[in-house]
């Protein structure tokens, strides 16, 4: 005896299956959407790593240059391509600052360098994520020079 499916039998087991793939299409747009979060949150913490090694190397070499009777030296630093350049200002507080100001990266206060020497904010360009900074310090000098 052969038994036939009605109609609504049917329907049924179709809007089963397509309830099912539909929950897979959505749980799959999930899955994607946390991975694009957290891709994106891993990225905010590299730049902001960068910028943080960035203040402390440039704040050794300068405390490096310091403690020296002389010298004078190019460095190099790498930072985040969303940073376009470093400045350094008489700001007592903060005399070293990133631009664009609205990228939220704070700045810092670096010792040893002579703020005097500087006549207006002196920047830095960030080329190809890459800054390069002169350091220098003659003989009889108290404190470090910044060149542009």
């Amino acid at each position: 005896m052969v038994k036939r499916i009605g109609k609504g039998q049917g329907r049924r087991a179709q809007m089963q299956i397509s309830f099912g793939m539909i929950f897979s299409i959505i749980l799959i747009i999930v899955f994607v959407a946390f991975a694009f979060f957290g891709i994106k949150k891993f990225v905010e913490v590299q730049q902001s790593a960068s910028i943080s090694q960035f203040k402390s190397d440039f704040q050794n070499d300068v405390t490096n240059m310091w403690n020296g009777p002389q010298g004078q030296q190019k460095l190099q630093y790498n930072l985040p391509k969303k940073v376009s350049g470093v400045c350094i200002t008489k700001n007592t507080y903060e005399n070293l600052y990133f631009l664009p100001r609205t990228a939220g990266f704070t700045g810092a206060d670096i010792s040893h360098i002579d703020l005097n020497k500087i006549s207006k904010d002196l920047c830095f360009e960030n080329k190809d994520g890459v800054v390069s900074i002169t350091l220098k310090k003659d003989f009889g000098e108290t404190l470090v020079t910044v060149l542009n």
